[in-house]
């Protein structure tokens, strides 16, 4: 019997077969669409009586290796690579909703989520509740006959709330749900929702799979029976990653174990660090031991991940003169890049919610989001010093 391959062997040696020139590293294979050597061949692969490659929208070489990767590290059947992280999400929700269906989801969820689920779902008929994320005993409150799908992610985007996967899980076989986790904050390297009784499983990989803020990219995993579901619909609406993004994604996953490790490491020093300064009034991370959660982290990831959030003292204002003070650090939107990036949730990744929808998942005007790059940690905590002082 062949021995299980470690995530980081498996991240590196799953590769699609070689091509006649016996490479070593993948090919791109920048096509938009495949060849036939007959017609009958051509039919019987429209039917699905063959197996070939048609159209780049729906599958390609380089595309079809990444998703053979994700679904190896999280013990999925099936998955399907799109255009960015929001479309896998969008994507993971319309394949299987419809007019008159009913959605719970975590009040704790991304700014586009919360769009997706507020301004977007109505239109076609669509209702939502929000449930506490860390309150799964509240949860069959919501429960109603026409609900399909429990929507979440876990940690959350900003304020790093857990939910209990195993609760979950068993929640939603209990009520015939579809539970979509996003698992971006935690990557594959540190957490397989599927384990837990998850059934999609949904990505930014634009995020730290990338890791070196290149390309966008989304993925959507899960059994084979219910991503056919999100391929048809996909594969008819466009949202299908191109074959360059999926090369750079599938030569990242080689790094993405040694990466993460790194991640972690920096960000749990940096979160113990800032918990005793006197400029700080709140740090926030899942292994920190402070952490109102730190023993649910620890049973269903493997480390903490690379995002720390603090809150400074003195407010939106504090906040913005800290965020023009850092001097190393970068100034953007975006998370899980090899440098290390702050952001001011409240007035950016978060701004289109309310001050009261705000304040519920725990984003507060002084909040700052740091992703935790793989610069040295005495350089990172310099600049955050340095930045904290000429705030005051």
């Amino acid at each position: 019997m062949a021995k299980k391959q470690a995530f980081e062997t498996g991240a590196i040696r799953n590769q699609m077969g070689k091509t006649p020139y016996r490479e070593h590293s993948t090919p791109m294979f920048l096509t938009s669409s495949f060849t036939f050597p007959s017609a009958e061949e051509m039919r019987d692969t429209f039917a699905g009586q063959a197996e070939g490659i048609i159209y780049s929208r729906y599958s390609n070489p380089n595309t079809d290796e990444l998703i053979a990767k994700m679904c190896a590290m999280e013990g999925a059947e099936a998955g399907f690579a799109t255009a960015s992280g929001m479309s896998a999400i969008f994507a993971s929700m319309m394949a299987f909703l419809k007019m008159g269906d009913h959605v719970l989801a975590s009040r704790a969820v991304f700014g586009s989520t919360h769009q997706i689920l507020t301004q977007l779902l109505p239109r076609w008929g669509i209702t939502y509740t929000y449930v506490e994320p860390d309150q799964p005993e509240t949860w069959a409150d919501a429960v109603r006959p026409d609900t399909k799908m429990f929507i979440l992610e876990t940690p959350s985007n900003p304020g790093l709330t857990l939910v209990d996967l195993r609760a979950a899980g068993a929640f939603a076989q209990a009520h015939d749900l579809i539970l979509n986790v996003d698992n971006c904050f935690a990557t594959s390297y540190l957490q397989r929702p599927l384990d837990f009784g998850a059934h999609l499983s949904v990505h930014s990989t634009t995020k730290w799979t990338d890791g070196q803020g290149r390309v966008l990219g989304g993925m959507v995993l899960g059994s084979k029976e219910l991503i056919d579901e999100v391929i048809f619909f996909c594969r008819h609406t466009g949202p299908a990653m191109s074959p360059f993004n999926a090369w750079l994604l599938s030569k990242s996953l080689e790094t993405l174990g040694v990466r993460m490790d790194r991640h972690c490491a920096n960000a749990l020093a940096l979160a113990e660090h800032l918990e005793s300064h006197s400029d700080i009034q709140n740090v926030s991370y899942p292994f920190l031991s402070s952490h109102p959660q730190y023993e649910l982290a620890k049973s269903q990831m493997q480390q903490g991940g690379g995002i720390v959030t603090m809150e400074v003292k003195g407010g939106a204002e504090r906040a913005m003169r800290f965020l023009n003070a850092v001097e190393l650090c970068s100034l953007s939107s975006n998370l899980g890049d090899t440098r290390t990036i702050v952001t001011h949730p409240a007035s950016t990744t978060h701004s289109k919610l309310k001050p009261e929808e705000q304040a519920a998942v725990g984003i507060t005007p002084g909040l700052i989001r740091i992703s935790v790059g793989l610069e040295n940690i005495e350089d990172i905590m310099h600049d955050i010093n340095q930045a904290l002082e000429k705030s005051r």
